[in-house]
């Protein structure tokens, strides 16, 4: 009787361990691609402590990670540099530790300028051309903001070291806009943001800020490449509140950069250039007033040790004040005489002129001044009545001149005045129509008539005009 062998038990495969399947592969491709001349654009620079760089190359459809060693770094015939071009020199290796491959570069040497970052340099060139970047347009930041407004992703270390550094520093209120930083509508919802701040108006239900601060960390030429979208930077260009661009490191560069009023290296740094340090405003304060008391210290000795070098060129008080002080007693021992002797003086003059004076002859002139004045009364009263006589006489001529010309005035006498439908006045029976509308206006009422027959009746025979006999002196005349 046969037994059937257990493949898991019995078998001529050999177990390799992970590590020995990792180091055979790594061997079997440093022996088949030792040397390999590579042709890529890269898209991520990483600058290690160590002096090692690591680098990604890419083309249209694969991407390669590079190693360069800190020995190698300085040979190179171009210095790393994202967006830009490259031939590269080198042998595929792995790294066992993650199971990934990658190529470790001896020589680099440019190849042109990549399709991402010539692009960019042609959109660069053109906002430059329009102004955009010219530093006479940057506006200077706040000394001291009140409110400072974070354009960030709300999640993440970036807006906690922000928020951190603003404490530490500056009591300042901070609102922070949420937005997504990385992806297709990174560029939209920043600039949306950067105009939504600007369009608060100062003292509404949200305070406006007096700084405004987009910031993101690091990340590769695609992950920033958001921030040299177009329309963001126009917003950036545009913004009335100045503002602080903190994206990426200190090596990452961005065309919101050159819009910004000022480039941050990075989001704490903008944190620091919006907000000065508390702590170093009192101790300027406190250092300014110390100087302030020297200097008026000192300001006050130097003028009292000038006061007493020049009071001992100066003559005692007593000396300068001695003859002022004779002259005067001399004059205050002659007052008192003087005095006497004026009102002596003026005695004996009033007593020559008082037996000229008498009552009668302040009298007379006022006698002839009311005299006067009550004749001036009588002409007044006189011209006064005249000038009313006048003008009622007057008044009651218009008066009877408005009643002859009133048009109602015939009617009181039993006439009646024919309109057409119109309102206009009939003044022919020629121009009347058979069946016409008209209306009969007397003294207390309408009537409402219309023409019979058919047509206007023919006009009277001519007869001479009778003599007239001329109006009496008070007759107005008839107005019909």
């Amino acid at each position: 009787m046969s037994e059937t062998a257990d493949p898991t038990t019995d078998s001529n495969a050999q177990a390799y361990t992970v590590s020995e399947l990792a180091f055979a592969m790594k061997r079997t491709l440093e022996d088949s691609y030792g040397f390999v001349r590579l042709r890529g654009e890269i898209s991520k620079v990483t600058r290690h402590a160590s002096g090692h760089v690591y680098l990604s190359l890419k083309d249209e459809k694969a991407c390669i990670d590079g190693v360069v060693w800190k020995g190698s770094v300085r040979g190179l015939g171009c210095q790393p540099e994202m967006g830009l071009e490259v031939i590269v020199t080198g042998k595929i290796t792995t790294y066992p530790a993650r199971s990934s491959y990658q190529i470790v570069i001896e020589t680099m040497e440019p190849a042109g300028m990549g399709a991402l970052l010539a692009q960019l340099e042609r959109l660069k060139a053109r906002l430059a051309d329009e102004g955009l970047f010219d530093p006479s347009r940057k506006k200077s930041l706040p000394p001291s903001p009140a409110v400072i407004g974070v354009i960030t992703s709300p999640t993440g270390a970036v807006i906690r070291d922000i928020l951190h550094r603003i404490r530490d520093r500056w009591p300042a209120h901070v609102i922070v806009w949420p937005v997504v930083v990385q992806g297709a509508d990174a560029a939209a919802q920043v600039a949306a943001a950067i105009r939504g701040f600007n369009a608060l108006q100062p003292g509404g239900n949200i305070p406006r800020p007096d700084v405004l601060i987009v910031a993101r960390g690091g990340g590769s030429v695609e992950d920033l490449w958001p921030f040299n979208d177009e329309a963001l930077v126009r917003a950036a260009a545009a913004s009335v509140i100045p503002l602080i661009s903190a994206v990426g490191h200190e090596t990452d560069t961005t065309l919101i950069d050159f819009a910004s009023d000022r480039r941050a290296p990075t989001p704490t740094a903008a944190a620091e250039m919006a907000t000065p340090v508390l702590a170093e405003l009192k101790a300027g304060v406190a250092e300014f007033e110390r100087r302030m008391l020297r200097c008026m210290s000192h300001g006050l000795e130097t003028r009292r040790s000038h006061l007493a070098a020049v009071a001992r060129g100066l003559p005692r008080p007593t000396e300068i004040l001695a003859v002022a002080s004779q002259r005067f007693d001399m004059a205050a021992g002659r007052l008192a005489a003087a005095l006497t002797r004026n009102t002596a003086a003026h005695a004996r003059d009033l007593a020559l002129v008082s037996g000229r004076l008498s009552p009668r002859l302040l009298e007379r002139p006022a006698r002839l001044r009311a005299e006067r004045l009550d004749e001036l009364g009588k002409r007044m009263r006189a011209a006064v009545e005249r000038g009313h006589r006048t003008a009622a006489e007057r008044l009651a001529r218009i008066e009877q001149l408005r009643r002859s010309l009133n048009p109602d005035r015939p009617l009181s006498l039993g006439f009646a005045r024919v309109h057409r439908s119109d309102g206009s006045l009939v003044r022919s029976a020629q121009t009347l129509t058979a069946g016409e509308a008209l209306r009969l206006k007397f003294l207390d009422t309408e009537a409402a008539v219309r023409v019979e027959g058919d047509g206007a009746p023919p006009p009277p025979p001519s007869k001479p005009a009778p003599a007239r006999k001329p109006p009496t002196p008070t007759s107005q005349g008839d107005l019909f």
